[in-house]
Order: structure tokens, then C-alpha cells, then sequence
């Protein structure tokens, strides 16, 4: 494939077919029909219509953002033609089967071609990422009629799906939503209530758009029991799939934010004229859990575009970096020498090498997670499908948040690395800097995934999502030891890892007694955890580049996994000491923030 600045296709290749292993997949079944020639073709076409179809608007569409003249929603054609090269190439429906017009790709392929859209243009394609995750909710939960009227519109782009979930006065606390379902004579439902940033809510992208709405049926029990899912279409479908009217679905206004200026964000009002038309999917009051399977998928996908804007940076600043001379050796006091390149001080080496650490490191993290849905769909058996279902649900969190909190701490380092430079728009890393700072944020805040981890996933169904992912990080630690150059790396995982469950162990009491004092500092726990996970995939790497190294075809590829090994040191020298710190206010019930009185601020 050719190299271009949206990633480091090496390393591509190295995450799926050296660690993961992808190849192994086409001995299954449902990808038999597959080979290494196809995935690769499937990577080298998404890397073609990435670079050629969504990064060049890449930063027209920050500085023409949509608009809004009260009758309809304006957005730079070159949007619209990316997603059309992308609904021409079928990477909606990419891991779909092929009765829906689909690639039948293995889950991590798929991931992988998604990084590639989501690092050329994060804005644009985040229209096709809630699509897919919006077509996966009605496929797997949707009635038959659902399915025959929207899904394969959604899977062939002819309509964009969105979730709304969100209200004014609720936010992030679903148990507060009010928005209503009120049921009809005919099976349908009327709604009536207002949603507030909703991604793609409103556009002309394409002929339709498919809301998946949350909303109370009356009578229903209060709180996140009583909650029900809804399709709501922009324009209602007939039964034939045809478009009717217009549904009473109103564009209330347009949401301007710091980041992701491509995407439309909306407030949306449903039901206004009384004649907001939707159906329910599946059994009432289960919507929650079925929106949580769209919110999950999109989790991982908030993590996946979160590593890639901050690999765009960490690209970026190592090209720059590499051609920008400045200064001289501190030993050098000789104004007549030449200047260095950047890349000569050490202080800059260490801000590449710890852009290198988060970026790569999140990477294989979250195509780790894309080759456990695999497990979980084509698994060899009925245990190992629901082990990886279990593992993913534990990691799910990590996923998410590590990368949105440390990625843009890459991106951090690579406005430092332009200096004066990097805080213009003539540069393009203050534009990923300020896309990536809304993945903190984009399907629930660290807190929120904080409390998922320490006060549910940990200890679901007696912790054995803990106990699965123990066996995996052993695995890996056992296999480091036997390799001299690994085995600190091994023990200091370890002891790490130690520190981790032990400091749970001595939570379990105070989470059983008093949950509030336990979860109060939830988001070291989160922060603790993931750097464990993290060291845990470079250390995978770490065992693989190793190996690889004595039969590495040229210096290229010499220096490549050099590279690896010596990032894979640097996360264990400088990153997973923080461990011990990050998890003392865990081990002594710290109640700092707990006592803080809101009258003293």
C-alpha cells in the first residue's frame, strides 16, 4: 500500500497479520471465501478513497461547517462525495452477510479500514459510524417490517441513522428523560419531546435519516426501567420501503462546537404538530439495553477515533520534526554550525516517543477489541464466544477512555513540538487537538466509564471478567519471561497487575458497605487499569517484534521493530510506574473530594 499521512501502514500490517494474527480468521466458515490477498485489497481500497475522497476536505469542512437558515441544513458538497465513494465501495455493510449486500470482512478487518476514514476525516465519517452501529441495533433487535423498511437503506447509505439519547434537562442521567411514546390505534407510537446533540441528526447527505430514539410509554415504571426504543424516520417508509411524508421531526438548531465542526449536532425537536410517528423496537421498557448495544459499539468507535487523530498529530510532528532545523547540541555553543533538525534534541525524541507509546499502544488496544467481536461471532466454540463476549465487556471501558484522555495528550505533545506553529491553523495539529478533545466526553465521560468499570464490570458474575483477563495478561507474562530481554518487563507487569487486584480486594468491603466512599475516586481506578491494559498490548508487541527481529527483511524493517521494542520500554520506564500512585488514594478510601463541602469552593 502506499504510505500516505493518515498512518503508518507498517504498522497496520504489523497490529493485524504479526500480533493478531488476522489470517487465521479465513479458517472460519463465515470468512472462508476470504484470504490475505482480499483483506489486504479491502485495506489498500479504504486507504485509496481515505486519502483521495475524505482528507482533502479535512479542514474546508472545520472552516465551513454546516449552517442552518431555518429551512434547511448547508453542508460543503466534498461531504457528501466521500460518503457517496464510500457507500460506491460498500464499506457500510462491510462485515454484514452477503445476503445483505455485505463483505462478510472479519470484525478487525473492518475496524481496520474504519481507522483509515476516521484518521483522514474524523467529521465525515462519523455520519457512516452511526449508521452502522444504528443498522446493527434494528438488524439484531428490529422487527421484521424494521428490517425490510430501514436496514437496507442504512447498509446501503441510501438513509443515515443516528441515537438520541440525549435531553436538556437530563444530560448524561437517562433515568431523567421525559420524552414521550404514546401508543396509536395501528401499532405505531406518537412521540413527543426534544433531544440535544445528536450527531448527524439533520443534513442532505442522503434521502433519509432513521433516529433511534429513547422514550417513556405511559405507565411505565420510573427510571431506566421504563425507558423504550424508537424508530423515528425523518421521512415515514412505506411498507414497500417508498418514502411518504415528512414526519413531525423538527431541526430546532444547529450546535457549534470546538471540534468535529463537519458533523452536524442538533437539537431536535420530535412531535411538535402532534404527529411525530415512530415503532417500537423489541418489548417495551427494555430500551436501554438495546440502545446500549448501538452506545457500546460506538464506545469502542470513540476509542478507535480518538488513536487515530492522535496518530494524525504524532505524523504530523514527526515530519515536522524531522525537517524543521532549530537549534544546537547543549554542548555546542558555536552559532556558526548548521542547525539541527528538531528530531536531534532529546527533549523532542522523548515527546515523539511518548506519542509513539499512546498512539500505537491504543491502537493495537482497540483492534484488540475488534478481534474479540470476532471471537464472540465465529468463536470455535460456544465458551470461548461467551469468554470473549465477557473480556470485551470488561474492556469495553478502556477502550474507550484511554485513548480519548491519552491520545489527546499526544496531540498536546505535537502542538509543543510545532511550537508558535502548532497554535495556528496553518498547521493541521491544532485542528486535531480540538476534533480529539470531544472524544472525552462523546458516549459517556471518564467518571461515567469510571463507575461502569470499578462499581459493575470488575466484579459482574463474580468477577470473572476480571479472572478472564488475568489469564490473558499471565499468558502473555509467562511468554515475556522466556525472553531475556523482556523479563523486567514481565515483572513489572506483574507486579503492577498486583497491584491492581489487591487494591480491589481491599475495596470489596467498602463497595458492599458504603458504595459512595468506594466509587469516589472510581476514575484513578479507570486510570490505574488502563495502564496496566496498556503496558499489557505492548508487551504483546514487544514479544512479537522480538521474535520477528533476527529475520527482518532489511533495515526498514530493523528499524521498525526496533522501534517497537524501544516504545514498548519506554511506556514500562516512564508510564507504568504512575501505576503505584494513581491507586494510593484508592488503598486508603481517600475522601478528599467526597468531604469537599460545595460551599467551600
Amino acid at each position: 500500500m502506499q504510505d500516505a499521512q493518515i498512518i503508518k501502514t507498517r504498522d497496520l500490517e504489523f497490529q493485524l497479520f504479526e500480533v493478531l494474527e488476522a489470517e487465521t480468521l479465513t479458517q472460519r466458515a463465515r470468512h472462508a471465501d476470504h484470504s490475505r490477498e482480499t483483506f489486504n485489497a479491502a485495506l489498500e481500497t479504504a486507504h485509496a478513497v481515505a486519502v483521495e475522497k475524505f482528507a482533502p476536505h479535512n479542514r474546508l469542512s472545520d472552516e465551513h461547517e454546516p449552517q442552518f437558515d431555518g429551512q434547511r441544513v448547508s453542508i460543503p458538497h466534498e461531504v457528501k462525495d466521500a460518503l457517496d465513494a464510500l457507500r460506491a465501495t460498500g464499506f457500510l455493510a462491510a462485515g454484514k452477510d452477503y445476503e445483505l449486500g455485505g463483505m462478510q470482512l472479519p470484525a478487525v478487518i473492518s475496524f481496520a479500514c474504519l481507522s483509515l476514514f476516521k484518521s483522514a476525516n474524523i467529521a465525515t465519517s462519523s455520519y457512516a459510524m452511526l449508521t452502522s452501529a444504528n443498522a446493527n441495533v434494528i438488524e439484531r433487535f428490529g422487527s421484521e417490517t424494521q428490517k425490510r423498511k430501514y436496514l437496507g437503506a442504512l447498509l446501503e447509505g441510501r438513509a443515515f441513522g443516528t441515537m438520541a439519547l440525549t435531553e436538556p434537562q437530563a444530560g448524561s442521567s437517562l433515568s431523567d428523560l421525559t420524552t414521550s411514546a404514546t401508543p396509536n390505534a395501528h401499532g405505531t407510537y406518537s412521540l413527543r419531546g426534544n433531544k440535544i446533540f445528536i450527531s448527524g441528526g439533520d443534513h442532505e447527505l442522503s434521502e433519509n435519516i432513521v433516529h433511534l430514539v429513547l422514550a417513556r410509554i405511559p405507565g411505565g415504571p420510573p427510571g431506566v426501567k421504563g425507558i423504550s426504543l424508537f424508530t423515528v424516520p425523518k421521512f415515514r417508509v412505506n411498507d414497500d420501503g417508498s418514502l411518504g411524508a415528512r414526519n413531525d421531526v423538527a431541526l430546532a438548531g444547529l450546535i457549534h462546537k470546538m471540534g468535529w465542526r463537519g458533523t452536524t449536532s442538533t437539537m431536535l425537536s420530535f412531535g411538535e404538530h402532534g404527529e411525530c410517528i415512530g415503532e417500537l423496537v423489541g418489548e417495551p421498557h427494555h430500551g436501554l439495553a438495546y440502545m446500549f448495544h448501538m452506545m457500546n459499539e460506538a464506545r469502542i468507535g470513540v476509542g478507535l477515533g480518538a488513536v487515530m487523530l492522535g496518530y494524525r498529530g504524532y505524523l504530523a510532528s514527526l515530519d515536522y520534526a524531522r525537517e524543521r532545523p532549530q537549534g544546537r547540541h547543549p554542548t555546542n555553543k558555536n552559532p556558526l554550525d548548521p542547525q539541527l533538525p528538531l528530531i536531534e534534541h532529546a527533549d523532542v525524541r522523548r515527546m515523539l516517543l511518548a506519542q509513539k507509546a499512546y498512539v500505537e499502544g491504543a491502537y493495537a488496544l482497540c483492534l484488540y477489541a475488534a478481534r474479540l467481536v470476532d471471537e464472540q461471532n465465529t468463536g470455535e466454540s460456544d465458551a470461548a464466544r461467551a469468554e470473549a463476549a465477557l473480556l470485551l465487556d470488561l474492556l469495553t471501558p478502556i477502550v474507550k477512555s484511554w485513548p480519548s484522555q491519552w491520545c489527546l495528550e499526544a496531540n498536546s505533545l505535537a502542538i509543543q513540538i510545532h511550537g508558535g506553529y502548532g497554535y495556528t491553523r496553518e498547521y493541521p495539529v491544532e485542528q486535531f487537538y480540538r476534533d480529539n478533545r470531544l472524544n472525552m466526553i462523546h458516549e459517556g465521560t471518564h467518571g461515567i466509564q469510571a463507575l461502569d468499570l470499578l462499581g459493575r464490570k470488575v466484579t459482574m458474575k463474580q468477577g470473572a471478567a476480571l479472572k478472564l483477563f488475568s489469564r490473558e495478561l499471565q499468558r502473555t507474562i509467562d511468554a515475556a519471561r522466556e525472553q531475556e530481554p523482556l523479563k523486567l518487563h514481565a515483572d513489572a507487569l506483574a507486579a503492577a497487575w498486583r497491584d491492581v487486584t489487591s487494591t480491589l480486594e481491599a475495596l470489596l468491603p467498602t463497595l458492599a458497605s458504603d458504595a459512595e466512599l468506594a466509587l469516589a475516586n472510581a476514575n484513578a481506578f479507570l486510570e490505574a487499569f488502563g495502564h496496566v491494559v496498556l503496558a499489557w498490548t505492548w508487551l504483546r508487541q514487544a514479544l512479537v517484534a522480538h521474535a520477528a527481529l533476527p529475520r527482518a527483511n532489511g533495515a526498514a524493517d530493523q528499524d521498525f521493530y526496533r522501534g517497537k521494542l524501544h516504545a514498548c520500554q519506554w511506556f514500562f520506564r516512564c508510564e507504568l510506574p504512575r501505576v503505584a500512585a494513581m491507586l494510593a488514594p484508592l488503598r486508603t478510601l481517600d475522601d478528599t473530594t467526597l468531604s469537599m463541602s460545595p460551599q467551600w469552593f
